[in-house]
């Protein structure tokens, strides 16, 4: 398309209005708005890098620092006097380009200059995306990252496929048309959009001056003198260090050295920001709403159509319920949300012996909640979250043995767990894969053993050793390492111990599910064991988080516990 008319100002002594708005005066000879057009058309930078800063050094005549991004002045005039004059009117007319088409996913993401990232290992094999989350900000890698992705790279777990795939993200940008290891190469080279700032390497060697008590030779010390130089040679603009490792972070503020933790990955700031899947009404809900709904019987539920300022807050699935002193209580779930409306519908009285499964009955009201979600068979996801002795893995089993071998809706359980020890390995175990599982379902033993048992062993120890032999031929034990390419069908699938898988871990189990498949996972975030996993990046918060309104999945947060009472205070006090 034909360009737009050379500005005859230099962008950087227009006004901000101005500059926003594309509005230029024209009081300037002719010839200098055609050769800036002529100038403007030969030296066009490729479409993918077509909305950013101009970066041409082709008539600078000062020396080029290849390994590092040019500083981003801090004021329009420091800008202008910065660039030579030749030069800066080809970046003026460009600029004006811009400034007449501008780009609004830009300009609401910028919140001040940009930063430079210098990203440690770690990041990138904790996360190998991370190098395209940093939208408007450049990141810079010092060669000892490269040395150290090389060096993890080979293996089967988790971190050595991080740092394989974290090194195919990168040869692809450095191939990339129009890239440049030292002056930088677009992140959104690869089709990500979101990353709008530029990737570095470290292509000549820098002054790292760091003090004697640190071992030059040490790679996470290298790493800091590649930040501090970084930091010299583009003040004011801030360099900051990102590092998964606490320890670096304490050194790096120890140098007077900027450093955060990688927070792209947490799905929540705060693990009590956690949906709960269940809302309590206003104490004057009735009062304010009782004219306006409307309510009928269909089966055993009774349904409510409810309207109001409190439903833009409710989500599919979700638990509400009224108790208030003298007036019946209300407990129902929501099934229907439409435009400014919503529909409740009651639930079925599990704390009722009448209602119990499997010979269990619930004992509180977020039980309840679970119970109903295990037992509706429209629901095929449910996420359990609770402390110890809540009731979860209880709770799931009786109601897949019901469904199993009461109901036939499914034809077994197919139970797994994320095998992290509290403590140290005991080592190798012998046996199948279900005898090697069988030490880290310790907790389905102890249940099935209560199961088991009924309403006290009245059919006998021949009976009981009946009903062992039937629930444990419905029930197959799985490890993870194994369940990659496989398809569950007409399966009640468990997930135990679920707050230790990381988020891709999590996407992997619940993509094994066929038709018919139904998947639990709980999980206690409190309790979580895996290295470099918080509350905030588990995989369990994850799901819940992503899986919230969704109309075939719910979950709840199991409050009170139902083991013991010393279990209980431990929990609190401890």
């Amino acid at each position: 398309m034909p360009l737009p008319p050379a500005p005859t100002h230099r962008a950087s002594r227009l006004t901000h209005k101005a500059f926003e708005s594309g509005e230029t005066q024209t009081d300037e000879p002719v010839m200098v708005q055609i050769e800036t057009k002529r100038r403007l058309t030969s030296e066009a930078p490729e479409p993918s890098t077509a909305k950013r800063p101009a970066r041409s050094r082709k008539n600078d005549a000062r020396p080029l620092t290849p390994m590092t991004p040019g500083t981003a002045p801090a004021t329009p005039d420091a800008m202008a006097s910065a660039i030579p004059t030749a030069e800066r009117t080809t970046a003026d007319a460009a600029s004006a380009h811009r400034a007449s088409k501008p780009t609004p996913a830009r300009s609401k993401r910028r919140s001040g200059p940009s930063k430079l990232f210098v990203l440690d290992t770690n990041v990138l094999m904790h996360d190998p995306m991370s190098l395209f989350r940093f939208e408007e900000h450049d990141v810079f890698l010092p060669m000892i990252v490269l040395e150290e992705l090389d060096g993890h790279k080979k293996g089967m777990t988790e971190v050595a496929r991080n740092a394989r795939q974290a090194s195919r993200s990168l040869d692809t940008l450095a191939s990339a048309q129009g890239a440049d290891l030292g002056k930088g190469s677009p992140l959104n080279a690869t089709g990500h959009t979101d990353a709008m700032g530029q990737l570095f390497f470290q292509t000549q060697a820098l002054d790292l001056s760091l003090p004697l008590a640190l071992p030059q030779g040490k790679a996470d010390n290298q790493i800091l003198g590649v930040v501090k130089a970084l930091g010299q040679l583009h003040a004011p603009r801030d360099v900051v260090l990102v590092s998964k490792d606490i320890n670096m972070r304490v050194k790096a503020r120890a140098l007077g050295l900027q450093a955060e933790d990688y927070q792209n990955d947490k799905t929540l700031e705060d693990g009590d920001l956690l949906y709960p899947g269940s809302m309590a009404l206003p104490p004057d809900f009735w009062l304010k709403n009782g004219k306006t709904v409307e309510s009928w019987q269909q089966g055993t539920h009774t349904f409510y159509r409810i309207s109001g300022p409190i439903v833009p807050s409710l989500f599919m699935n979700q638990f509400v319920y009224f108790e208030a002193p003298g007036e019946p209580s209300l407990y129902a779930r929501v099934t229907e949300i439409r435009g400014k409306t919503a529909v409740l519908r009651t639930l079925k009285d599990f704390n009722h012996q009448k209602n119990a499964v499997w010979g269990v009955t619930t004992r509180n009201r977020e039980q309840n909640f679970a119970m109903n979600l295990l037992t509706d068979p429209d629901v095929d996801f449910v996420t359990l979250a609770g402390t110890a002795g809540t009731g979860k893995t209880l709770m799931a089993l009786a109601a897949g043995l019901t469904q199993v071998l009461d109901d036939r809706r499914y034809t077994e359980i197919i139970m797994t767990r994320a095998t992290v020890s509290v403590g140290e390995d005991i080592g190798f175990l012998p046996g199948t894969e279900e005898e090697k599982m069988g030490p880290w379902m310790g907790a389905l033993d102890d249940n099935l053993e209560f199961l088991a048992k009924g309403d006290g062993g009245n059919a006998g120890e021949w009976g009981r050793a009946a009903t062992n032999e039937l629930i444990k031929s419905r029930i197959k034990i799985k490890s993870m390492n194994f369940m990659r390419g496989r398809t569950f069908m007409n399966k009640y699938v468990i997930i135990d111990e679920a707050q230790n898988l990381t988020p891709k871990q999590m996407k992997t189990l619940i993509t094994r599910a066929g038709p018919g498949t139904k998947i639990i996972c709980m999980g206690n975030l409190a309790q979580i064991d895996t290295p470099y996993l918080t509350e905030g990046s588990s995989g369990l918060t994850y799901a819940v988080d992503r899986f919230k309104g969704w109309a075939h999945g719910g979950h709840i947060t199991l409050a009170r516990g139902e083991r013991s009472r010393l279990a209980d205070f431990a929990s609190e006090a401890l």
